[in-house]
């Protein structure tokens, strides 16, 4: 869970906790709290509110779930949402609370954007009681009537500085503002910059403050660059890296997940490019002998997450790859650190979809620092085949709600209106209501949203479509 020096001496069965809660942390082996948790949870049991701040890796998932899973009835009904900046970290919070209400029936269910829309509409109507999501997602299924915000007590938010800096902020606030019924509010984040609590006092005045010292991090001097790509392209941008990598090079890449640690390591063997993963699922012999082979240099590429990476000291690291993001921004500078030692020349490279711009820039702005954007690597001379297939990715252009803009040569002019055109895609493509969004019309185009799941099928059937007899010219709007 953490290291000693984050550790209380607070056991978790001197609080009275739900026996479904104790015996979970009893499997796990957690006997004594951290310190964030042992200051924030009997604080959040009596339904305060609750601003705690944390490093990552000290149990603050812990500190926030426990006291939620606590105050939940299994009812059906939704009584307490999560927001997190990332799918990724909406991932980790749910398995986290999945495992730590132990037998209690709670459904948790994960509301964000780039998975089937209309199956998880399905699950949110089925009743749950806890969501963990994205703000882009749970606004879209609240417009759509999918989560009844009204209804809902307990809110949290994790990395809550990211979710209040100007990027999120309006989205937040838009769901404040439908939670009539909030009673209890947990903010929790690695770092709480003045203008973040600002933010936070608009809406959470009378919070219990739960705060850590500041972290002191050394920045490295190395360069430092980001490549602008959607989810299905980052394969693509690894692939140039790693082909681009001399005899001498060593590189680590740094995912969020353990599962995109496996899931990496077999697509780069599909493709013929060898790495090794590390995560903190394996055996400890295994992952010993993993570290042991990189260290010695007979294993040139390592994929792993923050806490697989801890301890692993190897001077020969000249690249590291953010393929993830991270969520907090300490991390960003504990990896890219590990490169450029010992004078050597030293480069990290960066991932970044629309959904991680604000956090880039919350990165640079934290610490400083310059990180330009940069096309990936050109090919080597004499190598014309890509490693890897660059892919149509649509989530590089679809906005927060997951809806792509397709404009169309058809307007006023053309006898379109809000409700034909709806209508047109409807029973031409066959879309249901939920995959069209905004449709807005001039004298002589249109522009229709079509959420990205469907996008591309419904571009083949209209390409063929004729509207009054007329061909219409379909393109993206990026």
């Amino acid at each position: 869970m953490s290291s000693d020096s984050t550790l209380s001496n607070v056991r978790f069965d001197n609080w009275n906790l739900e026996s479904n809660i104790l015996n979970s942390l009893s499997e796990k082996g957690w006997d004594f709290a951290t310190k964030i948790q042992a200051e924030a949870i009997p604080i959040a049991r009596k339904g305060r509110n609750v601003v705690g701040q944390a490093r990552t890796g000290s149990g603050k998932t812990a500190a926030f779930g426990i006291p939620c899973i606590e105050s939940t009835q299994t009812n059906g009904v939704t009584q307490a949402i999560i927001i997190t900046p990332t799918r990724e970290l909406a991932q980790q919070v749910s398995e986290e609370l999945t495992w730590l209400k132990g037998e209690k029936g709670l459904k948790i269910e994960t509301v964000y954007g780039g998975t089937d829309i209309e199956k998880q509409a399905k699950t949110l109507d089925g009743g749950v009681e806890i969501i963990v999501g994205t703000p882009g997602r749970i606004i879209d299924m609240s417009k759509r009537g999918h989560i009844k915000l009204e209804g809902i007590t307990t809110l949290c938010l994790d990395e809550a500085d990211r979710m209040l800096d100007m990027g999120f902020f309006p989205d937040i606030i838009w769901i404040l503002e439908k939670m009539v019924n909030r009673k209890q509010t947990m903010l929790f984040s690695a770092t709480f910059p003045e203008e973040v609590l600002e933010a936070a006092n608009t809406f959470i005045s009378d919070a219990e403050h739960v705060m850590s010292d500041d972290l002191e991090v050394e920045i490295p001097e190395i360069e430092q660059m980001h490549i602008s790509v959607g989810r299905a392209n980052k394969l693509w941008a690894l692939g140039r890296i790693l082909i681009k990598m001399d005899e001498d090079d060593q590189m680590m890449v740094f995912t969020n997940t353990k599962r995109m640690v496996d899931l990496l390591t077999q697509r780069l063997s599909k493709f013929r490019l060898n790495a090794v993963g590390l995560h903190g699922d394996m055996p400890q012999n295994k992952r010993q002998r993993i570290i042991e082979s990189f260290k010695e240099g007979n294993d040139k590429v390592l994929i792993c997450t923050d806490v697989a990476a801890r301890g692993i000291d190897v001077d020969g690291v000249t690249i590291v790859v953010n393929y993830d993001l991270p969520d907090d921004v300490e991390s960003y500078v504990h990896r890219i650190g590990r490169t450029g030692r010992m004078g050597r020349k030293g480069v990290a490279w960066s991932f970044v979809s629309g959904e991680d711009k604000g956090q880039l820039q919350k990165i640079s702005a934290t610490w400083n620092l310059e990180i330009p954007e940069s096309n990936p690597p050109e090919l080597p001379e004499g190598v014309s085949r890509e490693p890897v297939k660059r892919q149509q990715d649509w989530a590089e252009v679809a906005n927060n709600f997951g809806m792509v803009t397709v404009n169309l040569s058809i307007g006023k002019n053309h006898g379109a209106s809000n409700h034909n055109l709806t209508n047109w895609f409807h029973t031409e493509a066959r879309l249901d209501q939920l995959a069209i969004g905004e449709v807005t019309i001039s004298d002589s185009s249109s522009q229709v949203e079509i959420h990205l799941d469907k996008v591309e099928s419904a571009l083949k059937v209209m390409a063929n479509r004729k509207w009054d007899g007329n061909s219409v010219n379909l393109e993206i709007l990026k």
